[in-house]
């Protein structure tokens, strides 16, 4: 069997450090050490632990204000991870069986798409339509499911359009899985992240019982740096995924699980979300300004949440290929739509100071004309 590189995390890994302006970010700007903790007491505080091992499921407070985010939840519900990576691995390890299905959206983070195809599994997909807004195809997603389906993987906030599904369309994921029996792996890492409204976007969890929700430090709070994600579902299965756990990365470091839990308290937690819808909502009407005045070279839908988004460019160029050239010549790396399953397309990020995003885009703009 042929192994399928991570597309989209190979090509990070290659030009993210040598580029000027890294627009495949999918956060907003990280946030300081200093300007998490806020005060004195918390940095004092933070020098005198003892780099030991922490709770390898996840230190309890952390594993608590996990919980609190999501309605019917407690402690064992609740598994710490390394980012969401390690939870969508170790669910997958967990779950799916030889002969087993997987159905997924596109486009999407194909991490759990490439994790499926590498272990040999059969992967079928669903669409979201960008000629409707990036509103799913519920008839797609209900001809996908077949009775080999184990996991139905959807990501809502969707990345790379920044998608929220609506009440209706959650409901018929539910019912395709239930249809079968199937779980519902639901990366709900841009929870927090939304861009058109206040409250956050729904979670999977309580809709259905085989639901299993992973969420990460990185993108609603911008600590990818901590390398820390969870999972929230039934407590068996969660258990069983620490098995895997155990396997993988035993635990996440110490210092992330008491960051996190500082992050995620009730003091500091708002403060975070408030920062980066800043980012996020402060950035859109300079990407906004920008698509506008290029005179008919991209179609998009703004995201509804995150801060990336999903352009179709209407040049005859692969879209590997342009990412490539504007990083060799522009010095500004975007998505490759390539990297999603959609080719014609760029993963754009405007989660940045104004002035990076309008140096950065006057570079694309110089770069696509020279094209």
């Amino acid at each position: 069997m042929t192994f399928i590189p991570f597309d989209l995390e190979h090509t990070q890994s290659r030009w993210e450090q040598v580029v000027d302006y890294n627009l495949t970010e999918s956060g907003v700007h990280p946030i300081r050490l200093d300007e998490l903790l806020g005060d004195t007491a918390g940095i004092d505080d933070l020098l005198g632990t003892e780099i030991g091992y922490p709770h390898v499921n996840g230190n309890p407070e952390l594993r608590e204000h996990i919980a609190n985010l999501y309605d019917g939840t407690a402690l064992e519900n609740v598994i710490v991870t390394v980012g969401a990576a390690e939870a969508n691995n170790i669910i997958m390890q967990t779950l799916m069986e030889p002969g087993d299905e997987l159905l997924t959206q596109i486009p999407t983070y194909k991490q759990v798409w490439g994790l499926a195809k590498n272990s040999g599994y059969t992967v079928r997909e669903f669409c979201l339509q960008p000629e409707k807004n990036w509103a799913l195809d519920l008839e797609a997603l209900e001809a996908g499911v077949t009775d080999k389906t184990k996991i139905i993987a959807v990501v809502n906030p969707n990345n790379p359009t920044g998608y929220i599904m609506t009440e209706a369309e959650m409901d018929a994921v539910v019912r395709a899985a239930d249809k079968v029996g199937a779980w519902i792996l639901a990366d709900e890492v841009y929870r927090g992240a939304e861009r058109v409204q206040d409250e956050e976007a729904a979670s999977f969890i309580g809709r259905y019982e085989k639901v299993l929700a992973v969420g990460s430090m990185s993108k609603g709070y911008a600590l990818p740096g901590l390398r820390l994600g969870w999972i929230v579902g039934p407590a068996n299965t969660v258990d069983d995924i620490w098995r895997r756990h155990e396997y993988t990365t035993i635990t996440a470091s110490k210092l992330s699980n008491l960051l996190a839990a500082h992050a995620l308290s009730p003091a500091v937690r708002p403060r975070l979300i408030n920062r980066t819808r800043e980012y996020i909502r402060n950035g859109f009407p300079v990407l906004e300004s920008w698509m506008t005045g290029q005179e008919g070279l991209f179609s998009w839908t703004p995201p509804q949440a995150s801060a990336v988004t999903f352009v179709h460019y209407h040049l005859d160029i692969n879209s590997t290929e342009l990412m490539e050239i504007l990083c060799r010549e522009a010095r500004v790396f975007v998505g490759a739509g390539d990297s999603f399953g959609m080719d014609h397309h760029f993963r754009i990020a405007f989660g940045q100071e104004r002035s990076v995003l309008e140096e950065a885009f006057s570079r694309i703009e110089n770069t696509l004309k020279s094209i």
